[in-house]
């Protein structure tokens, strides 16, 4: 993905990857998003992760309450992989300390409590992915500056040995 133009990234499918313990919940998740992005299914923070290595991500929607990680844990560990992706925090617990904690950390972008609004959970993905896409044109943007002001302190440099050697 980081050959791309923005371009290439608001005109392609975008990838979400839904993490639950349940498969039925992953199985709702996928049909309520696959006609608008490319979905990725995983029952286990270590499936979950083993996807992210692999595959271009933009958007991760995981369960708290998992065996073994719980969805916090699992969205921290994804950043090493897609630092990039905007990570959704889903769960019917109202495990609140967990959930600020992820949210102060930077790690969640929203928190979603089960059972889900469909149209509401939709429009949530939807706004993320938005972030993600400015995000994803802000980093090209601010390369570009980078190359342009590198351009121009090269330019500025051989003005003044020009300079110097009029002088």
């Amino acid at each position: 993905m980081q050959n791309k133009s923005y371009t290439d990234f608001y005109n392609m499918k975008h990838t979400i990857l839904v993490v639950d313990d349940e498969s039925d919940n992953v199985d709702a998740l996928e049909r309520l998003f696959r006609r608008k992005y490319n979905v990725l299914k995983a029952t286990s923070a270590d499936e979950g992760l083993a996807l992210v290595k692999e595959q271009n991500v933009s958007l991760i929607i995981s369960d708290q309450r998992m065996p073994k990680k719980t969805g916090v844990e699992f969205l921290k560990a994804s950043q090493k992989y897609v630092p990039d992706a905007i990570r959704m925090l889903l769960t019917g617990y109202t495990d609140i300390d967990s959930v600020i904690g992820a949210i102060n950390s930077g790690e969640v972008y929203r928190y979603v409590t089960k059972p889900w609004d469909p149209v509401d959970l939709a429009n949530t993905v939807d706004k993320g992915i938005e972030r993600y896409e400015l995000g994803v044109e802000l980093k090209e943007k601010n390369a570009a500056l980078e190359k342009a002001l590198s351009e121009l302190r090269v330019l500025d440099e051989a003005k003044t040995n020009f300079m110097i050697l009029i002088n």
